[in-house]
């Protein structure tokens, strides 16, 4: 009931097109290998493969395939491992219609599928919980090849700010915090803002 009711509100707007459902992990995998769709929605409990493991999977089999997960938040402590899986955002399953078809239409743009400031109190939340949130943060030798002012702004993205917040916080136009964005995500080898933000709560950099 829950797809069927995604189906109807997507199939009403211009631009989108349902080409799959599944049940379950494996069967969403089988669809996505098949149809190479933009974005995928992602439910985190399945039976067999469940969320976090299509996610994983997806990404490295269909790297133009987008994933949102879907969770309710209060219970699905996982969502944030399908984010380090490599998840491009993630929604509650009562999100409204409006909010829904937005998320999809930034996630097939190559944006996250939430605001940033919203992702980074979620992942707070989630790393509470985690079994290994009392661990030091992780070390990556993919932060040496940022430049500077670079790295101030990865720092930003762990904040959750906007491209007009760091903007002004660093006195630039909005134009060159874009660059500045674009060669962070490039030479990180990230997807979007929302895995700027796992890697700079992993590595510490967030929060400091």
């Amino acid at each position: 009931m829950l797809r069927m009711g995604f189906r109807l509100v997507l199939a009403a707007e211009d631009g989108i097109e349902v080409i799959g459902e599944a049940g379950d992990g494996a069967a969403a995998l089988s669809m996505v290998r098949a149809l190479q769709p933009d974005v995928v929605l992602m439910d985190v409990r399945m039976p067999g493969v469940d969320g976090i493991e299509a996610t994983r999977r997806v990404v490295a089999e269909a790297p133009d395939s987008r994933v949102i997960i879907l969770t309710t938040f209060d219970l699905d402590e996982y969502a944030f491992a399908a984010l380090r899986a490599g998840a491009s955002g993630f929604l509650l399953k009562d999100v409204r219609p409006p909010e829904l078809v937005a998320a999809i239409r930034s996630v097939a743009a190559g944006d996250a599928a939430i605001a940033p400031r919203v992702t980074r109190r979620m992942l707070e939340l989630f790393a509470e919980r985690l079994p290994d949130a009392g661990r030091a943060p992780a070390s990556d030798d993919r932060l040496a090849a940022l430049t500077p002012r670079e790295h101030e702004v990865f720092a930003a993205l762990g904040e959750g700010l906007s491209n007009a917040e760091i903007a002004e916080r660093f006195v630039l136009s909005e134009a060159t915090v874009k660059t500045h964005v674009a060669r962070v995500l490039g030479k990180l080898g990230l997807r979007d803002r929302v895995q700027a933000v796992v890697l700079a709560y992993e590595t510490g950099v967030a929060g400091r």
